[in-house]
């Protein structure tokens, strides 16, 4: 039985993961970390409760969670991601990582991290289904002419904090990688006032925030004469969850590195 702990388990996703991890028979949760400490059952949201979780195993110490779980899941905040990463590195722990916004830096250390001894998943996106989306994405950008333009459009609920989206900007990594270019160099962000034609090769964003939206993404190439729309829409945050625990269960014995979604699916060009 894998042994699974989620890093902040008393937010909005990390309920949901725990969640998903019971569903499993082979899969244990064995706790999570958490800013406020807990000595009582009734003092647990509901949901945790309901999941009769000892409060004994919230944490508040990334080691003694890494002591416990061979996996941790977590879709915290940038420096929370990182600071739980060197010690899940130094304790031989596996890390699935949702966690956006993490700035380039922060992904150049994580894949120092791994080249070290961190075994890791690290998506902008979790959900199976934006993960397809993401390979047709890259298929697309290779076999159309490079006079298809591509746009990318993105909505999420107004308390998102971090613009473009992390799945949009892995969108643009994929269409980028088909083409055979660097998205730094092409991306173009905003656009506002009088901005001259577009920029031929270039990969646009456009972030819509607003109401309760869980997450739209759609990438459009424009050619002469036809469009292409690719599109997902999530309905749920449970996608997420469980395409998380998809990956901690196929990251249990694997070797260190830095995996991605791809990995789990196997979608190999």
């Amino acid at each position: 039985m894998q042994a699974i702990g989620i890093n902040g388990i008393t937010g909005r996703m990390g309920r949901l993961i725990a969640a998903a991890v019971t569903d499993h028979a082979d899969c244990q949760l064995v706790g999570g970390l958490s800013r406020q400490a807990f000595t009582e059952v009734n003092g647990l949201p509901a949901d945790l409760r309901a999941l009769d979780l000892d409060p004994a195993t919230l944490h508040q110490d990334p080691a003694a969670l890494c002591a416990a779980a061979e996996v941790i899941i977590d879709f915290s905040l940038p420096p929370a991601t990182m600071a739980l990463a060197k010690v899940a590195r130094a304790t031989g722990t596996g890390l699935v990582i949702g966690t956006t916004g993490l700035s380039a830096r922060e992904e150049d250390r994580l894949a120092a991290l791994a080249a070290d001894g961190l075994a890791c998943v690290f998506a902008p996106n979790m959900g199976l289904g934006i993960n397809v989306l993401l390979a047709l994405v890259a298929r697309a950008a290779r076999a159309l002419d490079p006079a298809f333009d591509i746009e990318i459009v993105e909505m999420h609920h107004g308390g998102k904090v971090d613009a473009p989206s992390g799945t949009a900007l892995g969108l643009g990594r994929a269409a980028a990688a088909g083409r055979d270019i660097d998205l730094a160099d092409a991306a173009v962000r905003s656009r506002d006032g009088h901005t001259g034609a577009r920029v031929p090769g270039s990969i646009g964003f456009a972030t819509l925030r607003g109401g309760d939206v869980v997450g739209e993404h759609s990438v459009i190439f424009a050619g002469p004469g036809e469009r292409i729309e690719l599109s997902h829409k999530a309905g749920s945050r449970t996608i997420f969850a469980n395409g998380a625990v998809a990956a901690a269960r196929w990251l249990a014995g694997k070797p260190a590195g830095l995996y991605s979604m791809r990995d789990v699916l196997n979608l190999t060009d």
